[in-house]
C-alpha cells in the first residue's frame, strides 16, 4: 500500500512531467513542422503532404532561400546578404551595450552620487516603454547627425536603447563585497581600474545572460531595421518578410519555411552553446529583485 504523502508526491510529479510535456509540445511542434516541410519538395506540400515526413528528402528550399530566393530586391540572392549585415550590427550591438550596461549597473550599485535614486527611477521607467515611440525622434535625431540609414546607426540605435539593461547589473552588484572595493580605493586604484580588474571578472554569469539577452532581442529586431537601416543593407528580418511577401505565381512554402528557419539560427546555436551558462547566471542571482 501507498501511504498518502508518497500518492501526493507522485501526483505532483505527475503533473510537473504532465506540463513540462505540453510545453516542449507547444513550443517544439511550430519548429518541427517548419523544419520538416522545409525539407520536402514544393510538389509533395502542394499534393497535400503537409505533416507527414517527407516522401523525398531534400535541401533544395535551403539552398533557394540562402542564395537565389527573391526579396524584392533587383537580383533574386536570398537571404545571405541579409543575414551578414544582421551580424554587423547584432555583434558590436550586443558586446558594446552589455559592457556599458554592467558599468552603469556597477555605478548604480557601488557609487552613490547625486541624482542616482532618479537615474534609477528612469531606467525602471524606461524599461516598460515601447520601442515604437523611439523610431520617429530618432529618425530625426540622426538625419541631423548623419546617422541616419547606416549600420553605425543602427548599432548606436540599439546600444541606447538597451540603457536599462543596466538594472539587471545593479541588481547582481548591489551583492558584490564592498570591502574589496575600499580596500581597492585605499590602494589607490580608480573608478575605472577597479571595474576592469576586481568587479568585471566576477560579473561573468550575469555578463552571459544579458548578453544572450541582448543578442536576441537584436537579432529579432524588425521595427528599427526596417526604418533606419539602408535600403541596399536590411538585415535579415526585414529580409524574411520581404521574401514571404514577394508576388510570385507559386507560394513556396517550402522556402518559406527554411528562410524563417535560418533566420532564427544564430539565437538557437546561442542558445544551445550557451545554455547552461544562462541557467547558471539566472540561479546566481542575475534578474532577482
Amino acid at each position: 500500500m501507498i501511504d498518502l504523502p508518497d500518492r501526493s508526491r507522485a501526483a505532483s510529479r505527475l503533473a510537473i512531467y504532465g506540463a513540462l510535456i505540453l510545453a516542449t509540445l507547444f513550443f517544439a511542434l511550430p519548429a518541427w513542422f517548419a523544419l520538416i516541410n522545409s525539407l520536402k519538395p514544393l510538389q509533395e506540400i502542394q499534393a497535400g503532404n503537409v505533416l507527414g515526413l517527407p516522401a523525398r528528402w531534400t535541401v533544395e528550399p535551403w539552398i533557394a532561400a540562402w542564395s537565389t530566393a527573391c526579396t524584392g530586391a533587383p537580383a533574386c540572392a536570398g537571404l545571405a546578404r541579409y543575414f551578414v549585415h544582421s551580424l554587423m550590427v547584432a555583434i558590436p550591438a550586443t558586446v558594446i551595450s552589455t559592457l556599458w550596461g554592467c558599468f552603469n549597473g556597477y555605478l548604480l550599485a557601488k557609487w552613490r552620487f547625486r541624482g542616482s535614486d532618479a537615474v534609477l527611477f528612469v531606467l525602471m521607467f524606461g524599461s516598460f516603454v515601447p520601442g515604437v515611440l523611439f523610431v520617429f525622434p530618432l529618425s530625426i535625431i540622426f538625419a541631423r547627425l548623419q546617422l541616419a540609414h547606416s549600420l553605425v546607426g543602427l548599432v548606436v540605435v540599439h546600444t541606447l536603447y538597451s540603457l536599462p539593461i543596466a538594472l539587471f547589473f545593479r541588481n547582481y552588484f548591489v551583492g558584490f563585497p564592498g570591502d574589496l572595493i575600499k580596500a581597492a580605493r585605499i590602494d589607490g586604484a580608480g573608478l575605472w581600474v577597479i571595474f576592469r580588474r576586481i568587479v568585471l571578472p566576477t560579473a561573468k554569469p550575469i555578463l552571459v545572460v544579458v548578453a544572450i539577452m541582448q543578442f536576441t532581442s537584436i537579432w529579432n529586431d524588425f521595427q528599427f531595421a526596417l526604418v533606419l537601416a539602408p535600403s541596399d543593407q536590411q538585415l535579415v528580418t526585414v529580409g524574411l518578410n520581404n521574401l514571404t511577401n514577394v508576388q510570385e505565381d507559386v507560394a513556396h512554402h517550402n522556402t518559406y519555411m527554411a528562410a524563417a528557419l535560418i533566420a532564427g539560427l544564430p539565437p538557437l546555436l546561442i542558445y544551445i552553446a550557451a545554455g547552461k551558462y544562462f541557467v547558471r547566471g539566472l540561479v546566481s542571482g542575475a534578474v532577482k529583485g
